[in-house]
């Protein structure tokens, strides 16, 4: 893999530095534009972590992701990894165009979306987190972002219901997207994708619940 030779630590901040977003949910990282060698990057820092019991989860989220990354590279619908920053930060490129949820898409950029959601089934993985932050246009193409929760399928396992299920709701967050934007109601088969079957909704009902109890412990 080709990356930059990244500092062991996040380099200090400072003018150079901008801030694309605080992380203020449990485990959600801070998010820095800056200049690597330069170089500029984003990188997702989860360092608020470091000395804490959540520390060794963080650096898995950073291992997940990177390992997604890697195993993308070349294709056009992911940022080129750069490299992690020692253990609590990932370091990308910098995609320009603009965050879906900031701008109105056409019919166009719906298409290339549904596109790249394809593309990233056929390489074998789910997203399993698309709405529209996590989707960056530009007038050329569309980057799906954020793969802290994607899940790599193998080949055998794509059949299984729960799997089937993870594809299915990916589209149906795009769908989601797609109706937000346009105004369009779904109708057919579409509107059949957005209906989650009892036991996802049960299984999801359930984490929900633990997440909530886990968070109120750890804050």
């Amino acid at each position: 893999m080709n990356t930059l030779s990244l500092p062991v630590r996040m380099p200090a901040q400072d003018a150079t530095t901008r801030v694309l977003k605080r992380g203020e949910r449990l485990l959600e990282p801070d998010v820095y534009l800056l200049p690597m060698h330069g170089v500029p990057a984003v990188v997702k820092d989860y360092g608020r972590y470091r000395r804490t019991p959540l520390a060794p989860l963080a650096r898995m989220l950073v291992r997940r992701e990177a390992r997604t990354l890697r195993r993308l590279r070349g294709w056009r619908h992911a940022p080129r990894l750069m490299g992690r920053v020692g253990g609590l930060a990932l370091a990308m490129e910098f995609v320009p165009g603009r965050p879906l949820s900031e701008g109105q898409g056409d019919d166009g950029t719906l298409r290339r979306l549904r596109g790249a959601l394809a593309g990233l089934h056929a390489h074998g993985y789910t997203h399993n987190d698309l709405h529209p932050a996590n989707v960056l246009v530009d007038s050329e193409r569309v980057v799906l972002l954020d793969y802290t929760a994607a899940l790599r399928v193998p080949r055998w396992l794509r059949r299984a219901p729960l799997l089937r299920e993870l594809r299915r709701s990916d589209l149906a967050n795009v769908l989601k997207i797609e109706q937000r934007i346009t105004g369009r109601a779904l109708a057919g088969r579409h509107a059949s994708v957005m209906a989650a079957p009892r036991w996802v909704t049960a299984v999801r009902d359930v984490w929900k619940r633990f997440y909530h109890r886990f968070k109120g412990r750890t804050a």
